[in-house]
């Protein structure tokens, strides 16, 4: 406003008259601590204030649609409590941006992140713009708190974690009765997103005499791929790769690749394509991944276990079923989610959840678990509009881990080495770490 006259930045809340303790009271507090009175001119009763330059801010509230309708030539808007608005409310404040002042146009909305299901976050964070900066600010920020005031907000951790959460930490907030700890989840979110990912892409193979050709399989680096690898297989490490389907109550398919040896994530496939893609990626992402055991849910189609089956991937997770013909137990490959396994399967991962964090790595997975609640009948399933196959393919591998090794088998030669090295440092401990003519 100082250095650009001809400004007309509009300040908008939800209702009016909540300007006047907010907003407002802010910007005469900081033209009075500058010590410009002189260049401003307050006016307090319609709340604007006016620069001799010419510049000046308006406050209007969403409540008095028509004096908003009124205002002409608006070149900058604040939306402050920027989740108090609808989608449409900010809509109609975009259109409003019509002045001709030659400088820039901006938005900038203030706000606190109560929930990741807003459509904040939807519209600026899941997918921005070019256009758009974000910027996180925390109480660590702040310059003017003391450090009485500090704990004051680090008790809040142990009263209101709901508080704490988003109004200490800044992280996005969640309505509702979660199933997995937001706390715990919201955390490690901040930690992956400086997690560098090792390759995103997808396979390519060979495809002969309606077979997969092993030794053709490749795996090709692209940023607009549907397979994210966090880590690489290594020699001799135990595999499982958990599999949902684009079932009932979903469009995309998705992988869940965990070493067994330590529960880790290290990879991720997620992607809508046809059910015949979907299995030829997840046999190339087994093979990838030391010939690794595969648990795909058969509910709503057995085509990708049969069709594995088909292409000689015969390491699948198999469930026993009672034949009602024989009353004899038959083996199936494929994994069934329903009233008996869902429950069980959902609590397993829960507490993996709780006391294994640090085993997560893929960030997509984590939000899942924020809009993952119980529903009025305390049934645990994503929130309307919102998806679960990232968690039902993850809940999948670990339900489905005893059928895979757990331990780490090395190359013969270097488990010699390693016998050998254990005996160096036995007979050195049995000298006193004196080396023996």
């Amino acid at each position: 406003m100082l250095e650009e006259p001809g400004h007309k930045i509009l300040v908008v809340r939800k209702v009016a008259k909540t300007h006047r303790q907010s907003t407002f009271a802010l910007l005469c507090q900081i033209i009075s601590d500058w010590n410009l009175g002189e260049i401003f001119e307050i006016n307090k009763t319609e709340m604007e204030i006016r620069c001799i330059n010419g510049s000046q801010v308006i406050h209007a509230g969403l409540d008095d649609v028509e004096k908003i309708k009124s205002i002409q030539g608006i070149t900058s808007i604040w939306i402050e409590e920027a989740s108090e608005l609808e989608k449409a409310d900010f809509m109609q404040l975009d259109l409003r941006l019509r002045g001709k002042l030659k400088y820039y146009k901006q938005i900038i909305l203030t706000f606190n992140p109560i929930s990741v299901t807003h459509w904040l976050k939807a519209e600026f964070f899941d997918n921005p713009k070019e256009d758009v900066f974000t910027l996180k600010t925390t109480y660590k920020d702040n310059k003017f708190i003391d450090d009485e005031y500090i704990k004051v907000l680090m008790a809040l951790k142990d009263t209101d974690e709901y508080y704490f959460m988003v109004y200490v930490l800044g992280n996005w907030g969640v309505l509702g009765k979660t199933i997995f700890d937001p706390m715990k989840v919201n955390s490690r979110i901040s930690e992956v997103e400086n997690i560098k990912v090792k390759r995103i892409g997808y396979f390519l193979y060979k495809y002969e005499n309606e077979r997969i050709v092993d030794e053709s399989i490749k795996f090709i680096d692209d940023p607009s791929g549907f397979i994210t690898i966090y880590q690489d297989a290594e020699f001799g490490h135990p595999y499982v790769v958990g599999g949902d389907t684009a079932g009932e109550g979903s469009d995309y398919f998705a992988g869940q690749v965990i070493d067994n040896s330590d529960g880790k994530q290290v990879a991720v496939l997620h992607n809508r394509f046809d059910e015949d893609l979907y299995t030829k990626q997840m046999y190339c992402l087994g093979k990838y991944y030391n010939s690794a055991l595969i648990s795909i849910e058969a509910n709503f189609s057995t085509y990708p276990v049969l069709e594995l089956q088909r292409l000689g991937y015969n390491k699948q997770y198999k469930r026993e079923i009672m034949d009602t013909y024989t009353n004899r137990y038959q083996e199936r490959f494929g994994w069934r989610t329903d009233k008996l396994t869902r429950p069980i399967m959902i609590s397993n991962l829960v507490q993996i959840v709780r006391e294994k964090t640090e085993c997560f790595n893929d960030k997509d997975t984590l939000d899942e678990m924020l809009t993952f609640v119980r529903n009025e009948n305390g049934r645990a399933e994503a929130q309307t509009g919102k998806h679960d196959d990232l968690i039902m393919a993850l809940a999948i591998a670990y339900q489905t881990r005893d059928q895979q090794d757990y331990n780490v088998k090395f190359h013969k030669e270097e488990k010699t080495l390693i016998q050998k090295d254990k005996q160096k440092r036995a007979r050195r401990s049995l000298f006193g770490g004196r080396r023996l003519a």
